[in-house]
């Protein structure tokens, strides 16, 4: 855990040089009026206080120099400050429990070693922030709650298992994350340290306290686990290529990428290994991350498909490509890992042309985004416009087992059956007429009919032809992004009613494949539909 307490001035004082020796404060509006939202540590010593009122600070310190506090701003910039430590563990998170910034955790499991062990890394990582200007403690622990409880509240060390409770009993209630109420509750019973708390039974606590701070204590001291949420993709396998001097030009960055792909082939080759999905991070010198990551469409560890896959998806970048002042250090990672066996390529191989086209796919998604590039996907349903969906062509296949009859279907489906004007010589009779968008067709040739029931054990909802891809988060001062087209198809009614197909042709050859909702003699009304054209 590395806590930050002054990260909003700390930030500013560095993005601008000319606050450096400024006594700097920032303001928010709260309830009609400006309070202290941020104050710099030796003011703070000097008497000005968090939500103190700006008149009243600049009543005591007259040469302020006061700005108004961009939460959203603080939390994005801190939030590439947290992708940034990806380089010294894999696993990073921001803990927002109490703050949206300020807060970083880092799972150090089997990485500490790199660094000496584990007072060796928390002194590296504590030094290098402290060197970019920023006040900064941490504590490595065995528990989420117990390190965020003595980075807070006492000097920054590795805390062992033997003296977890030693050390969380002397700190104050407040290192349990709980509420201010809750605070205050214990400060007026006199209970002033985690280990008053726990002498008391848990069956009070939780009466008056609720269930909240039982959990807060299970969490500190282990019994019960707290599970972080890593903002990177987790990686399984990953090399690194660390730059003397810092590059800008993104092919350089895509020739360290295809040095990088060969050296990932070769680790995955040695465990016999593929991947479906690789990450590329780019740390910039000005501590900040750029994270590009494609998905393939079956596993491989082929370095120059991998390569080509970031090139292509390079092209996309545009103007999103931003180097800052230059890249230090270029990571290529691989994830969704499963075993992938040596296959022959030589004589008496069975090619099939399959690998091939699932390549096409991914390069073709690569460049133009994974939306663009959408494959058939078969339903269990055997109401046609639910039969099928399109989804993204890297996409796993459906775990669903649809047996197929052989039947004839035509190539093209409308969108959603459009109703038609039929005429038949008798009511069940072969349709001999058909007008259809204002256009008469003469239907010379029938065949059919095919009854299809309805489908009354499904809900009624709307189909949906594509999935629509979850929106993207706006980035400070950017709109948010607008839903992508979704089409307006019809609700699905699973007491419509039978349907009677039949395939018909016009004395032009053109062939239509209609149907009869309702059945004559039945009481209900008989509307015809066309459904899809034959080529």
């Amino acid at each position: 855990m590395l806590y930050l307490p002054y990260w909003a001035t700390d930030f500013l004082k560095r993005a601008d040089p000319g606050l450096r020796d400024a006594p700097l404060v920032l303001f928010e509006r709260i309830k009609g009026g400006l309070r202290l939202g941020a104050v710099e540590p030796q003011l703070l010593r000097q008497g000005l206080r968090i939500g103190q009122n700006l008149a009243d600070a600049r009543a005591i310190f007259p040469h302020l120099v006061v700005q108004e506090m961009n939460r959203p701003a603080l939390a994005d910039a801190f939030e590439g400050l947290a992708d940034w430590h990806s380089n010294a563990s894999p696993l990073v998170s921001i803990l927002k429990d109490v703050n949206a910034f300020g807060d970083l955790v880092l799972d150090v499991t089997g990485v500490s070693h790199l660094f000496g062990g584990e007072q060796a890394m928390l002194r590296t990582l504590l030094s290098r922030l402290r060197a970019l200007g920023y006040t900064v403690s941490g504590a490595i622990a065995p528990t989420i709650g117990a390190a965020w409880a003595v980075s807070h509240f006492a000097r920054s060390q590795v805390v062992e298992n033997a003296s977890l409770e030693t050390i969380l009993d002397a700190l104050p209630v407040a290192g349990l994350r709980i509420s201010e109420s809750q605070i205050s509750g214990f400060l007026q019973m006199g209970l002033t340290t985690i280990g008053q708390v726990r002498q008391r039974s848990r069956k009070q606590l939780q009466a008056r306290f609720g269930s909240s701070l039982l959990l807060r204590i299970d969490q500190a001291f282990g019994q019960i686990e707290e599970r972080m949420t890593p903002r990177l993709p987790p990686i399984d396998h990953h090399v690194d290529r660390k730059l003397a001097d810092p590059v800008s030009l993104m092919d350089d960055v895509l020739m360290i990428t295809h040095d990088l792909a060969v050296k990932l082939s070769f680790m995955l080759e040695a465990e016999g290994q593929g991947a479906q999905s690789f990450h590329l991070f780019l740390y910039r010198v000005d501590h900040k991350v750029m994270t590009l990551s494609l998905n393939s469409g079956r596993l491989t560890r082929d370095p120059h498909h991998i390569s080509d896959l970031f090139r292509h998806r390079a092209q996309r970048l545009g103007g999103e490509y931003d180097a800052g002042f230059g890249i230090d250090m270029v990571r290529l990672a691989a994830s969704s890992i499963e075993q992938l066996d040596q296959v022959q390529t030589g004589a008496f191989s069975d090619e099939s042309g399959l690998v091939d086209i699932d390549r096409l796919a991914d390069r073709l998604a690569s460049r133009l985004g994974t939306a663009a590039v959408l494959k058939t996907e078969l339903l269990a349903s055997h109401v046609p416009e639910r039969a099928a969906r399109l989804v993204p062509a890297q996409a796993a296949a459906a775990a669903v087992s649809v047996q197929t009859p052989l039947l004839q279907r035509p190539l093209r489906l409308l969108p959603f059956p459009e109703q038609v004007a039929i005429t038949a010589q008798v009511p069940d009779g072969l349709p001999a007429l058909m007008i259809w968008r204002r256009a008469p067709y003469r239907l010379t040739k029938g065949q059919g009919p095919e009854r299809l029931g309805g489908e009354w054990w499904r809900q009624r909802a709307r189909l949906k032809l594509v999935e629509p891809p979850p929106p993207k988060k706006p980035e400070p001062g950017e709109k948010p992004e607008q839903p992508s087209y979704v089409p307006d198809l019809p609700l699905c009614e699973p007491f419509a009613g039978t349907r009677d197909y039949f395939i018909v042709e016009d004395g032009e050859g053109r062939r239509f494949w209609v149907f009869r909702q309702g059945l004559y003699g039945s009481g209900q009304q008989t509307t015809w539909y066309l459904h899809g054209i034959f080529p």
